[in-house]
């Protein structure tokens, strides 16, 4: 389950830029993954599969502030394994996504905001001690790929809604 971004941080302590930063990525990761809670249930949702649903444009938007979180977690100097594993939880995200029904199912369960928070403070609590902080090169790249990938996901699943609908209407 998520934390509730007002917890006090486990990082080390004294480095107020750091436990800054990593609030911050807790309070995106609530807002994105578990900001409302559904009535009658256990279960909280965020905005990112509700930017899930709006064809195209909804996905990139979520994938960008999932980005932000990756970015970051550069910054505060996550080995690039590391890094790659959040991206990875991005985009397994984004691929299910694109399957109508399961696909919104498994946006509300999966969390990869979530995920990649816990990561960020896994990382940081107890550093790798062989892990190599990723260069900017790796990190833009990274994030690159990761945009690429969203896009084309976000594009395909444009021109098949317009396919369908042409399909439909006769067009």
């Amino acid at each position: 389950m998520s934390q509730p971004p007002h917890q006090p941080s486990p990082i080390t302590p004294g480095n107020e830029a750091q436990i800054a930063t990593v609030h911050r990525l807790r309070q995106l990761s609530h807002l994105l993954d578990n900001a409302v809670g559904i009535p009658g249930t256990r279960y909280r949702i965020g905005l990112d599969p509700l930017l899930g649903l709006l064809p195209g444009g909804g996905d990139i938007a979520g994938a960008v502030l999932s980005g932000y979180i990756v970015y970051s977690a550069a910054k505060l100097g996550l080995p690039r394994e590391t890094l790659v594993q959040m991206v990875s939880n991005i985009l397994f995200e984004t691929f299910a996504g694109t399957v109508p029904v399961l696909g919104d199912l498994v946006d509300v369960t999966w969390k990869a905001n979530t995920k990649n928070v816990a990561l960020v403070e896994s990382h940081l609590n107890v550093p790798q001690p062989n892990s190599k902080k990723a260069d900017k090169w790796f990190v833009f790249l990274l994030l690159a790929g990761l945009m690429l990938v969203v896009i084309a996901v976000a594009g395909l699943s444009v021109f098949l809604i317009s396919l369908v609908v042409r399909l439909f209407t006769g067009g």
